[in-house]
């Protein structure tokens, strides 16, 4: 059944050199304890589409253009400032980027975490300090009756980002957008991280989407991945079928960068160029300045979506060729 769907969300920003756009007709969907991973470099819009999810985009710079977004069949760009208030926390919830400046610094993670629970919901402080302890417990964090008093310089990285997961899960919420949630962590703590996602998303029986440039990340995580470039979505696949059949040169490139333990390099493969600004991107395709497969053509017209399977679509002219 389908939690979310989002069509055709065109997003802008107001600056001082005129109007720009940072995505263009993003269009997606995800069900009921699905897993969806958006990767791309940063600057390719992962982050503000799902700032344009939870209505946080920073108003009146930014503005959503065109699309809709529908959660549990209301659109959300319909719904009034207070509407998506009470919906934040038990409907959709967030771990944001950096759970390093994220936490305040000035009160403890358990009056954060007791905070969260009584705006949205009508329970006691005995119990809201209950609940509290309990998620901290449920994210792995020890003594975590005795952790609610300490404040967020008191913990490692990895426990501010298990503090970060606890507030955004206290009210069991029906979605969850983790926005880089392994970002600064060493590999072991990323590992425990993830797995404590899949735990979560287990026992909660909710959605995640997961945001990332890290394909490794991916590959453990998710069921279907969104891949962005320069505000547009390129293609978009079940993960097996990403990793085997990559069809946009971009996944491919993002792909090639990540080694192997099968091969034999003295560099790593990276991808030519860098991601254009917002105000210089080419007019046709948006990869083709970047693109070892780019032909005048693709400097002609946006590429469409085009479906190469019921469940798998790219957006490339020559796809058929480079596949």
């Amino acid at each position: 059944m389908t939690l979310l769907a989002v069509r055709d969300l065109t997003t802008s920003f107001h600056t001082g050199g005129g109007e720009l756009t940072a995505i263009e007709n993003v269009s997606f969907s995800l069900d009921k304890g699905e897993i969806l991973g958006i990767v791309g470099e940063s600057g390719s819009g992962k982050s503000v589409t799902a700032l344009a999810i939870m209505g946080l985009l920073p108003r009146p710079a930014a503005r959503i253009r065109a699309g809709s977004i529908q959660f549990e069949n209301q659109d959300l760009l319909q719904l009034s400032n207070r509407s998506m208030q009470r919906l934040r926390g038990p409907g959709i919830a967030m771990v944001f980027q950096e759970p390093m400046t994220s936490l305040n610094p000035v009160f403890t993670v358990g009056e954060q975490i007791i905070e969260t629970l009584q705006a949205h919901e009508n329970v006691s402080r005995r119990d809201s300090f209950a609940r509290a302890v309990d998620m901290l417990e449920r994210v792995g964090i020890p003594s975590a009756a005795r952790r609610m008093a300490d404040y967020p310089h008191q913990l490692s990285g990895g426990q501010r980002q298990r503090v970060m997961l606890a507030i955004a899960l206290v009210c069991r919420p029906r979605l969850l957008i983790a926005d880089e949630p392994t970002t600064a962590l060493d590999v072991t703590i990323q590992a425990q991280i993830l797995e404590l996602l899949m735990d979560l998303r287990d026992e909660f029986g909710m959605a995640i989407i997961m945001i990332t440039h890290n394909m490794g990340v991916i590959a453990e995580t998710a069921d279907r991945v969104l891949v962005m470039y320069a505000g547009r979505v390129v293609e978009q696949a079940p993960v097996d079928r990403l990793f085997d059949h990559p069809s946009h040169p971009y996944t491919s490139g993002l792909l090639s960068c990540v080694p192997t333990l099968d091969q034999d390099h003295d560099r790593l493969i990276a991808i030519p160029g860098n991601l254009p600004e917002p105000s210089r991107r080419p007019s046709g395709c948006r990869f083709s300045t970047r693109c070892v497969h780019a032909v005048p053509a693709c400097g002609e017209a946006i590429p469409p979506l085009r479906t190469l399977q019921p469940d798998h679509t790219a957006a490339c002219i020559r796809v058929g060729e480079i596949a």
